[in-house]
């Protein structure tokens, strides 16, 4: 289904919706035995989240195409979860004990994931995640979550690390009220206390959706900042960053985007607000690597993005490293083998390593469901705007690799309470 829209007489918005009716269909359709069930839970309330899940499946597609998974075909469902938490648990619920899959894989939001992992638990279904960032999802200790994405614990540290060394540490905070938002400006303020002795200047969260910023912006504007990081989705980001300059504060003032400033609606929703914020991420486009330049190339072709954000390069690392671990598996795939087959699959990814992401970084998995074995990249990359609006451009400016087991001090208490979720 590369990217067919005309097939179903839609445009790309309505197109997913489709897909997945199709996929349904065509699983229904399939005699259990040798086939690899794959259900993917996914943030699409945008045409660009479509095209996340689109891309997904014709990743799993390709290598159906190629012979499969040896010899076995790979059948996939997509449900569009909306980044609500009670439609991705319902989701998660009919894959895991309805529709039987073998692999679970979602979500784009950490609010969604969060829930998820109790479910997927339970059920005992291995979960890949895309793009979920928050610390708390492998926290939790569950043996079936392996996150390819950058653990907020990583990726925030970085980009404080950057700030402190290179901007100063007075800083001023606001982010929206989902779970990696506020994960993204907790890991980096409590960064900038430990590593610098300086406390927030300035630390608040809004709702998510809130229209108007301007009251948070203009107490940060009296308390002279040396930069002010906004974490929040693309919408509410570029919305407090048109604000803050409307407010009055000024160019001097380093702006500071979360990991959703990377995404693409980020720039083109800021225009020329956007110029000279950084941000971290797992990916840059404008990285000059020869599997860099011919990922952007197929994303501009078939769906197209001239300028894929991490979001689309972390769905795609998914597929390839699912592939890896598919292949390893020993699978029967009868209806009597399912939990065994399940437990295979889980197995096989905990042996994934060394698989080099399209940002550069190295995904290593094991066996043992802690962070440090299931928070499989630990390579943020700092990237900052050169320009905004539909043409924008970016620069990669550093790239800093942490340990397996950085941010982890401190948390045994916490990880008690989230693991207490998983036996309840």
């Amino acid at each position: 289904m590369k990217g067919d829209w005309k097939k179903y007489g839609l445009g790309p918005r309505n197109a997913v919706v489709a897909l997945a009716a199709g996929a349904m269909l065509a699983v229904s359709a399939a005699a259990s035995a040798g086939v690899i069930k794959i259900g993917a839970s996914l943030r699409m309330k945008t045409e660009t989240g479509e095209k996340y899940g689109q891309m997904v499946v014709d990743e799993f597609e390709a290598i159906n195409a190629a012979g499969g998974v040896n010899g076995h075909t790979i059948e996939v469902k997509l449900l569009n979860d909306e980044c609500k938490s009670d439609i991705g648990v319902a989701n998660a619920t009919k894959y895991s004990y309805q529709d039987n899959v073998h692999l679970f894989v979602g979500s784009t939001c950490s609010s969604v994931s969060l829930p998820i992992v109790d479910v997927i638990h339970k059920a005992g279904v291995p979960m890949l995640i895309p793009h979920s960032t928050n610390y708390k999802i492998t926290l939790k200790g569950s043996p079936w979550v392996f996150r390819v994405p950058i653990s907020s614990r990583f990726s925030a540290a970085a980009a404080a690390k950057f700030t402190a060394e290179n901007i100063g540490t007075k800083i001023a905070y606001i982010w929206a009220s989902d779970a990696a938002s506020q994960a993204d400006a907790q890991k980096f303020y409590e960064y900038i206390e430990t590593y610098h002795g300086e406390p927030p200047l300035y630390a608040e969260q809004f709702q998510e959706g809130e229209l108007d910023l301007r009251a948070h912006l203009l107490k940060i504007k009296a308390l002279k900042p040396e930069a002010l990081m906004i974490s929040a989705q693309s919408q509410d980001f570029a919305r407090g960053l048109v604000q803050s300059y409307e407010v009055g504060i000024g160019p001097s003032v380093k702006r500071i985007g979360g990991s959703a400033a990377s995404n693409r609606p980020a720039p083109i929703l800021s225009g020329d607000a956007i110029k000279g914020v950084f941000f971290h991420a797992a990916f840059s486009y404008a990285d000059p690597e020869p599997r860099v330049k011919e990922f952007v190339k197929m994303t501009a072709e078939r769906y197209g993005v001239p300028n894929p954000d991490h979001d689309f390069s972390q769905a795609w690392d998914l597929v390839q490293i699912a592939k890896v671990a598919l292949e390893r598996a020993e699978l029967t795939l009868t209806d009597d083998s399912l939990a065994a087959d399940r437990a295979a699959i889980r197995d096989a990814l905990g042996t994934v390593q060394g698989y080099t992401t399209l940002g550069g970084g190295v995904v290593d998995f094991c066996a043992d469901p802690t962070p440090e074995c299931r928070d499989g990249n630990k390579t943020p990359v700092l990237i900052e705007y050169t320009k905004g609006g539909e043409d924008y451009e970016i620069q990669v400016i550093g790239k800093t690799t942490f340990g397996a087991d950085f941010g982890l001090a401190g948390m045994a208490e916490e990880a008690m309470k989230l693991r207490e979720s998983l036996d309840n």
